[in-house]
């Protein structure tokens, strides 16, 4: 057994990995630090591995130290009540893509962001199914399923995720595929963090090489009118359109074009996987409301991964999500009306986000997750800067919630769920007693903690 060294955390030993960083030590502060900066993580240790064996020496620390681990690539997703008591594996050092381009596969490293992978594959004319951020990791968006621009057509991105590397609860490193631990490998895609360390993962690519994508815009006090209509759209568009209604309070910054700077606008914004033309006439319905802007056109793939606009660089964010099982005229009105978004509301973007296609239909050779069960996503975000405080935009995140609850699905998804859920709530009927089972036998003592813990 190592001997402790007294640090006040009593978490230090003689044999502590050389990458872990402690409260005081100079790096802890920035190795500790979210995207998501009004999540303010304070971890016994955090870890900063630059190789898999790093890894292994840093879980083999927490479990002789009695601590447990969670694991971050980006902190998109981070949480307050999580590490407590817990050392912190940030996979920030952990990159590299490698592209095999007549399988189509990406070997993807466990800190890799979206545009590093997408950037290596556009050079052979393929693409990935990444989210609308370029900087999210990829490993924690596939983990918990993972809808993108492509997704209508391809599925979760889970459902691409071919093989993991995975350092488990005993330090032990596995490979899991569908010959090769497949309990594990159907665990990881869609059941999250909750099974061991991800420390790369193969993925599929696809031949995309353009899309015809945009944004249409008009003034908010259109709102209820342009979300209405472009529900009975989404009814009508076949598979090869992803689209997502979307509510905007653009701030006033010089970086905002002057047509859109400190406004509040609803935008339709899509993707079709088809040309110009036939693209056109399936917008006609959305055209014929005269948009105020429309910035459609033939982009290539890498541009889809800009086409949502997320914010740059990290922010104060509070948000949450959950599932509609349908969308109509009245639905879109109530979620206008309690959202409010009149220049005096704390929410900066109110997204809802068309599902169905394939990301509806189970996939047999998927995970966990394997679809969804809804037809729409709501996600709603607000920046807690100036006046703005935490607590009023969970207020009014709480309002659009309860105007939405005729409409709410049972389920919710993964990615989006920011507050405390169920986690059963996931998956298809059946599906977590299975998943709980496997992390039973993987991790019996529950060193693993995660987002949404299993």
């Amino acid at each position: 057994m190592p001997q402790l060294i007294d640090t006040g955390s009593a978490t230090r030993t003689a044999a502590s990995p050389d990458v872990l960083y402690f409260p005081g030590d100079a790096g802890y502060d920035e190795a500790r630090r979210a995207w998501n900066l009004a999540v303010d993580q304070r971890p016994a240790a955090v870890a900063l591995p630059a190789t898999v064996d790093d890894v292994v020496a840093s879980v083999d620390h927490a479990r002789t130290v009695g601590l447990r681990v969670a694991v971050q690539g980006t902190g998109h997703g981070a949480r307050h009540d999580l590490l407590d008591g817990t050392l912190l594996i940030n996979t920030a050092r952990m990159t590299g893509v490698e592209i095999d381009a007549s399988a189509r596969v990406a070997t993807v490293a466990a800190g890799t962001i979206w545009i590093d992978v997408v950037d290596a594959a556009v050079e052979h004319g393929l693409t990935a199914l990444h989210g609308s951020a370029q900087d999210v990791g990829v490993v924690g968006y596939s983990l918990g399923g993972g809808i993108g621009w492509l997704s209508r057509k391809h599925g979760l991105s889970a459902s691409s995720v071919l093989s993991a590397e995975v350092v488990t609860a005993n330090g032990e490193v596995v490979r899991a595929d569908p010959e090769a631990n497949p309990d594990l490998f159907w665990a990881l895609r869609g059941g999250g963090g909750s099974f061991g360390v991800v420390t790369s993962v193969e993925i599929a690519l696809y031949p995309v090489a353009e899309a015809f994508a945009g944004w249409l815009i008009w003034p908010m006090d259109r709102a209820g009118e342009v979300l209405a209509a472009w529900a009975d759209w989404t009814r009508t568009v076949p598979e090869e359109v992803t689209s997502i209604g979307r509510m905007l309070q653009l701030p006033p910054i010089p970086e905002m074009p002057p047509a859109l700077r400190g406004r509040q606008v609803v935008v339709i914004e899509a993707a079709y996987l088809g040309d110009e033309a036939s693209g056109r006439e399936l917008l006609r319905p959305l055209l014929d409301l005269e948009p105020e802007i429309d910035t459609f056109a033939t982009v290539p793939a890498r541009g889809l991964t800009e086409l949502h606009q997320d914010p740059p660089a990290p922010v104060p964010a509070v948000s949450d999500g959950w599932m509609l099982d349908t969308l109509d005229a009245a639905a879109a009105t109530a979620i206008v009306e309690a959202a409010a978004m009149d220049g005096t509301a704390p929410l900066l973007s109110l997204e809802i986000r068309h599902l169905d296609g394939a990301l509806g239909r189970p996939d047999p050779n998927g995970g966990v997750l394997s679809h969804l069960e809804a037809s729409y996503a709501l996600y709603a975000v607000g920046a807690q800067m100036g006046p703005v405080t935490g607590d009023a935009i969970e207020s009014r995140i709480g309002e659009v919630r309860a105007a939405s609850a005729p409409w709410v699905s049972r389920s919710t998804y993964f990615n989006f769920a920011d507050g405390d859920v169920d986690a059963s709530d996931f998956y298809p009927s059946g599906a977590f007693g299975r998943l709980a089972a496997i992390r039973a036998e993987l991790d019996p003592d529950t060193l693993f903690r995660a987002r949404h813990t299993i």
